[in-house]
């Protein structure tokens, strides 16, 4: 069905109604490619800083926690310091044993790759072999590095990491460890030269994913609780403590926005057929989830300040619907059965707060039926709270509230508007052009006209990640075959433009990674982002092999419409 290429333009041989269309999606594609050139790439400055404003806020929300817990034990209100210390040490536990359980088996698989000869994997792969694998069940090998006195020292500084991880993870510093350490690996990239730049690259991707899951985690387990915790405490005393409460549930609330913002912009830049998000979106993005969150929690703690069991059994009813909902709609995020159970109930988590994507297609219709929901219930909540209040709380200052509550919902949803009316990776949607592709990128609208015609989602993985260097202009021809500005998976030309062959100078084939899975929709990571078997194979082979392992899933298109390929990674 297919056959590798050195990334020259593909002729496709297709019937007439199949020609029309596929260079209807090569225009799409062209449009695609121009609002990426637009969008450009992110300087390596700013990704160091918004890393850096990412520990910030990390140490912001810890820190204001802890300082208020501290605040209620020598005010000895003992009831409030156990519930905000709670809050605090089980959800940075669980990372904690999360993060620590990853780098046991990332850094157990390392030892024993580590310990096998180098010729395992020449005999495995050969010159340019194949290494096959079943969803990643088969593991990559890697040269053994030294012997006696070499081997002493290598036992010694395994030792003295294992000390360092377990001392780091006990104190709950893993997330600032895997800061650090994505710092580190971005400066190695930066000044290393091929092949070192490759592996610290991948390995960088790699760390960030990480980073943002457990992050992402994190915050929906204690920012989310905290920040209703507190804001139930200042309505029920009818009194704000502005360095200690008031910073804690602002504290909370930016962080929520902020890692919901920077997992969708990791995620964008982990795929090669996603569009990257730009900093100005991403800002935007913040902005929409600081104001509905913002109004979403106020609205829970006005209730709970009055309907405490009320409050819990609404919660537990919100959270299960809403797991129903995304059960229902046969998400496609983790490699097991029970493991993707188990995500859908986290996501149930994020849906009592916020809009959080996981399905592909038009976004459009769930979008406007979730917050449809939240509308409702905030006014619910709110109009309970108002007719219910206690006699101490004037009409004045009820008005306020209220009037807060409005607002802050309008305010985000003014900024999601403008998300997807400007500055969506996929370009501006506006007017009947909504109709366009959303977030999960599903059916091509042109106009308010649907074409019907899904995005054909690339089997293999055609690219680096978006922040990796491309390949320069002297190494390839520029022009109508460049595969930058066309499709994912393959360019169709007309009939009329001849093929011609560029002189080039052959390049040494590689080890290809044949993973026995279709590749995952977006807006779930690629397999090997979430299967650390995956990893562990491609960072083996970037350091055994002179060129870059290439990563082909299985192709479930049909021979008429993919012809020919290439999955250099």
């Amino acid at each position: 069905m297919a056959a590798k290429s050195d990334g020259a333009a593909v002729a496709a041989c297709l019937a007439e109604p199949e020609r029309e269309q596929a260079l209807e999606q090569a225009r799409e594609s062209g449009r695609r490619g121009d609002a990426e050139a637009r969008a450009g790439r992110s300087s390596p400055l700013l990704d160091c800083c918004w890393v850096v404003c990412a520990m910030l806020v990390f140490f912001l929300d810890a820190a204001t926690d802890l300082w208020l817990a501290a605040d209620y034990y020598a005010r000895r209100d003992y009831w409030w310091f156990a519930l905000t210390l709670v809050f605090v040490a089980v959800p940075s536990t669980v990372v904690q044993v999360l993060s620590f359980r990853w780098f046991v088996y990332d850094y157990t698989e390392l030892e024993e790759t580590e310990e096998r000869p180098r010729e395992e994997l020449e005999a495995a792969t050969g010159e340019g072999g194949d290494c096959h694998l079943l969803g990643g069940s088969k593991g990559g090998a890697g040269g053994g590095r030294g012997g006696g006195a070499g081997s002493r020292t290598l036992r010694c500084c395994r030792a003295c990491m294992w000390l360092f991880q377990s001392a780091v993870h006990i104190l709950q510093l893993g997330q600032v460890w895997r800061y650090v350490h994505t710092l580190y690996l971005g400066v190695q990239s930066r000044w290393h030269t091929e092949p070192g730049h490759r592996h610290c690259y991948w390995r960088l991707m790699f760390e960030t994913a990480d980073i943002n899951m457990l992050r992402l985690l994190e915050a929906f387990l204690k920012s989310a609780p905290q920040l209703v915790l507190q804001l139930s405490i200042m309505i029920h005393s009818r009194h704000i403590l502005p360095l200690q409460a008031g910073l804690s549930a602002s504290a909370s609330l930016v962080s929520l926005a902020w890692m919901i913002a920077s997992y969708q912009k990791v995620l964008r830049d982990s795929r090669d057929d996603k569009l990257p998000m730009s900093y100005k979106a991403v800002i935007v993005q913040m902005l929409w989830h600081l104001f509905t969150i913002g109004a979403r929690t106020i609205a829970f703690a006005l209730f709970a300040s009055v309907f405490q069991l009320y409050f819990g059994i609404f919660i537990v009813a919100h959270w299960c619907a809403m797991t129903f909902w995304i059960i229902q709609g046969e998400t496609d995020f983790c490699m097991s059965k029970w493991e993707e159970i188990i995500y859908n109930m986290v996501v149930g988590i994020i849906y009592i707060f916020c809009w959080f994507n996981v399905k592909e297609g038009p976004a459009r219709f769930r979008l406007g039926v979730y917050y449809s929901v939240i509308l409702v219930e905030n006014a619910a909540l709110t109009a309970a709270w108002y007719i219910y209040r206690g006699q101490q709380t004037s009409d004045f200052y009820a008005l306020i509230i209220v009037c807060v509550v409005v607002c802050s919902y309008a305010l985000g949803t003014f900024f999601m508007f403008v998300y997807y009316c400007l500055l969506h990776p996929d370009g501006p949607i506006l007017g009947t052009q909504w109709s366009c592709v959303e977030e999960g990128m599903g059916v091509i609208g042109l106009g308010g006209m649907d074409l019907g015609t899904p995005l054909p989602q690339p089997d293999v993985i055609t690219s680096p990640p978006r922040t990796l260097p491309r390949t320069t202009g002297g190494e390839r021809e520029p022009g109508v075959g460049d595969r930058d500005s066309c499709l994912p998976v393959f360019q169709v030309r007309p009939q009329s433009v001849p093929t011609v062959p560029s002189p080039r100078t052959p390049k040494t084939e590689g080890p290809v990674i044949r993973i026995d899975l279709p590749r995952k929709n977006y807006p779930a990571w690629d397999a090997h982002f979430i299967d650390r078997r995956l990893r562990k194979t491609i960072l083996v082979l970037e350091n055994t092999s002179p060129v870059t392992p290439r990563i082909q899933y299985r192709s479930l298109s049909s021979p008429k419409e993919v012809t020919e390929y290439e999955t250099t990674v």
